[in-house]
């Protein structure tokens, strides 16, 4: 019995003890809990704005006398209220003035800005600086015209050494288009999407006669360029870099950085020829008559290097939109109408 009394006396003790340490921790929970049910009906008292994961508290509260204690929970300043996010309705985008815009096109307009990819080195007449200083050429033409449609300013991105580099700039999503006499080639479409074409121009090669007369061995033209096994000079990272691998698999393909060091190459007899759309090629001999004694030109008609607008892979709505804009366009450019703007 005396075992059984002890046990008891001390279930009875410990029982005291752990109905004491509930009391004490209740305490500070039911005064939280009462000053929030005095903070529900204190609307006309002037509450605070709750933020994230902090109670709100009663403006009567919120600055207590220096002698009372601290509140048991700590008080944070409201987090400042965030402008409300774009009203998807459909999938579409209520942009500041109240139209609905397809996501990709809402992001231009929103920023007020079309950012177009342009490469850095000048290409007249798509785009260069004129006489007066003047940033210009079609290709120019054809940006401002969008950014006009579209009701935003324009800003060109001319980071880009190489074609392919431009390629880069719009997939990184560092531009909204890529307008930069861009080849639509199937290496590039695996990275962004392309527009319809908006010039059409055929493949060409440029011949060294002393060297080409050495490779042709007396056989018809013909039959040379179709099994074609010289050498081929062409700007490296480009489309006709890529093309020629494909449409000459027996010629010795050789990189340089630029057109002009190629057309070096071509004049010193470095390289038999050299392969590029046939406006640039017939640039050469309209930049200097002359050079057509040392070189000679082949237009390959059955193949076109056809140039188009890049877009974003994810900005489908955007390149239905430029291409209807290409549709819409009155003025359609040729190889005739490019020659023509050397000119102007």
């Amino acid at each position: 019995m005396t075992k059984v009394d002890q046990s008891m006396s001390n279930n009875t003790r410990h029982l005291t003890g752990m109905h004491s340490a509930l009391r004490r921790l209740a305490l500070p929970t039911l005064l939280a809990l009462a000053g929030l049910c005095a903070g529900s009906s204190a609307g006309a008292a002037g509450e605070r704005p709750v933020a994230q994961g902090v109670i709100a508290v009663p403006a009567a509260l919120a600055a207590p006398a220096a002698a009372a204690p601290a509140p048991a929970f700590p008080v944070e300043p409201a987090a400042p209220v965030a402008p409300p996010a774009p009203v998807l309705t459909n999938g579409l985008v209520r942009v500041p003035d109240g139209r609905l815009l397809a996501p990709d096109i809402a992001r231009i307009v929103t920023r007020g800005e079309l950012v177009v990819a342009m490469l850095k080195v000048d290409t007249p007449p798509f785009f260069f600086f004129d006489d007066a200083g003047q940033w210009t050429g079609l290709e120019v033409g054809l940006a401002q015209s969008l950014a006009k449609e579209l009701g935003v300013k324009l800003r060109f991105n001319r980071e880009a050494g190489t074609f392919n580099a431009v390629v880069d700039l719009l997939a990184n999503g560092q531009a909204d288009l890529a307008i930069s006499k861009l080849s639509r080639t199937l290496a590039r479409t695996q990275t962004i999407a392309f527009s319809d074409a908006y010039l059409t121009l055929n493949h060409s090669l440029i011949l060294n006669r002393v060297k080409f007369a050495q490779l042709s061995h007396g056989r018809p033209l013909p039959e040379v360029i179709r099994n074609f096994n010289g050498s081929i000079g062409v700007i490296a990272k480009s489309s006709f870099a890529d093309y020629a691998r494909t449409n000459f698999p027996h010629a010795k393909v050789q990189e340089f950085p630029t057109w002009n060091e190629v057309l070096v190459a071509l004049h010193k007899g470095e390289i038999v020829s050299a392969y590029r759309d046939e406006f640039e090629v017939k640039r050469v001999l309209k930049a200097d008559p002359t050079v057509s004694l040392v070189l000679r030109t082949v237009t390959l008609k059955d193949l076109e290097d056809t140039l188009g607008i890049g877009v974003a892979v994810t900005d489908t709505t955007l390149l239905a939109y430029v291409n209807q804009f290409l549709a819409q366009r009155t003025e359609k450019l040729d190889i005739q109408k490019v020659l023509q703007a050397l000119d102007r």
